[in-house]
């Protein structure tokens, strides 16, 4: 590998193999073995992993439980050596990797601060001028005098970022260390990284936040199964990485297929352009000039989906959910679609989102009426409406027909995890009647870069003005 000094990390065709087997003895039988016989099975955590980054760029790679991310950390840092492939460093690095990475448990904090600044190259006396400083930001009192055994999982992480991050790294690397802090020192870290950033650190991250992942990074690099997906911005990053979640392995290669590209129509993300739709979706899709929510349905827009498979089997359906009815109406399909027209259970907070659900009916009813209500872990009601409630142009139903109706609105929930439920109503002789509803039956997540107080943002737009003092404009 040639160096080149734009860069601060070179990954080439790096992998990482262990060797797995099915009992103790077969590692004995296969080092005694005069023959070279295998007892083991080869299990690749990374696969031909290639990439780079900038000096100065801050780089996210995301991916699911078992991609390989901390691994390929674990390898730019030292910790492991590849199997095969190369790394090439420009830089010093300071990297908070899993707790106790690099801390002796028998130690008190400040001799572990001592004893890693040491391990980064940094001479005692510079210790001694980045200690106060390290101490201030990770504020555990008079723990830092007593064994870091003795320490919370909270104080713990404070003492490593702090002295991982006010050591003047070239490199800062974080794997996830942020997410065992409370919520006001996570702010704080991420202040400290921005202010960093903006001095020119190179910063190298995996995490599961996709919020601080469209917020901080320059560019995301997304792993599945050890194998390298794709690299580009941190908004199409995240919007591949929820097809592999949603297990939409066919919709990824063709988006893949779709951005190698260049003849595709595709914007400058190497996607639709937020806001457009896609009319193979078959779907009776409208938008009320001021963005406002809208309830659509239709009896006539079904039959260019029926070849599609079903909504549902493209998303996270809860097995576990509680349906009861009368039996004269079934929703049968149903689906989440975000901005860009992709079946998802990961909505992004900000962007138009639709609902959409699919309902068949047996027997004659004169009005029905189809819902939906989005509902906290705790199982409050947070939100919802129906097609009544929305004025929607809803005509009597007869065995045999169907419905397939579309909520669209702005996602205005706070980040977080959220459940959905779903129904078919109506009222015969004065009593309401329900036909069939669905309780929890998907899971929604909410990804946030901006946080609010309470359930939901108020979309405030701040404006300040300030007025200079009188002995101030003197001076």
């Amino acid at each position: 590998m040639t160096e080149n000094c734009e860069y601060a990390i070179q990954v080439q065709d790096v992998s990482k193999i262990y060797r797995l087997y099915e009992k103790p003895i077969d590692r004995l039988k296969e080092s005694l073995s005069l023959t070279h016989k295998s007892y083991h099975r080869d299990f690749f955590a990374l696969s031909n992993i290639s990439f780079q980054v900038k000096k100065g760029e801050t780089v996210g790679i995301i991916g699911t439980n078992g991609s390989g991310k901390s691994t390929i950390l674990k390898i730019i840092t030292g910790v492991l050596t590849p199997t095969t492939g190369n790394v090439r460093v420009s830089g010093v690095i300071s990297a908070l990797l899993e707790l106790g990475a690099g801390f002796n448990m028998d130690y008190t904090g400040i001799e572990n601060v001592y004893m890693n600044g040491t391990m980064m190259g940094f001479t005692r006396s510079q210790m001694d001028e980045k200690l106060p400083e390290i101490l201030e930001f990770a504020d555990i009192g008079d723990f830092v005098y007593q064994p870091v055994k003795t320490y919370s999982s909270g104080m713990f992480v404070r003492l490593a970022f702090a002295l991982a991050i006010n050591v003047e790294p070239e490199i800062l690397i974080v794997d996830e260390a942020l997410s065992v802090g409370d919520v006001f020192f996570q702010s704080k870290c991420y202040r400290r990284m921005e202010e960093i950033r903006k001095q020119g650190t190179t910063i190298l991250m995996v995490t599961h936040d996709m919020g601080s992942v469209i917020k901080y990074c320059d560019r995301v690099v997304l792993l599945n199964k050890g194998h390298y997906v794709a690299e580009g911005p941190a908004g199409k990053m995240v919007d591949l990485y929820k097809k592999i979640l949603a297990n939409q392995m066919d919709a990824l290669e063709e988006e893949l297929a779709e951005m190698n590209d260049f003849s595709g129509g595709m914007d400058g993300r190497g996607s639709k352009a937020a806001g457009e739709t896609d009319e193979s979706e078959g779907s009776s899709k409208e938008r009320d000039a001021d963005g406002s929510s809208k309830c659509l349905s239709g009896q006539e827009v079904l039959s260019e989906d029926k070849n599609q498979g079903l909504m549902k089997d493209k998303i996270s359906i809860n097995p576990n959910r509680t349906e009861y009815g009368n039996g004269k109406a079934e929703i049968y399909d149903l689906g989440l679609f975000d901005e860009r027209g992709n079946l998802t259970n990961l909505l992004l907070k900000g962007e138009y989102f639709e609902i959409k659900e699919r309902i068949r009916f047996f027997d004659t009813i004169q009005a029905p009426i189809f819902t939906y209500t989005i509902k906290d872990k705790k199982g409050a009601d947070l939100t919802g409406t129906n097609t009544m409630f929305e004025g929607a142009d809803v005509k009597p139903v007869g065995q045999g027909d169907e419905y397939e109706v579309t909520f669209r609105q702005k996602m205005t929930l706070q980040g977080g995890e959220y459940l959905l439920s779903m129904s078919c109503t109506g009222f015969e002789q004065g009593e309401h009647t329900v036909y069939h509803r669905l309780y929890d039956i998907a899971s929604i997540t909410v990804i946030s870069n901006k946080n609010t107080v309470g359930v939901y943002d108020m979309e405030s737009e701040v404006e300040t003005v300030l007025r200079k003092g009188q002995e101030h404009e003197k001076n």
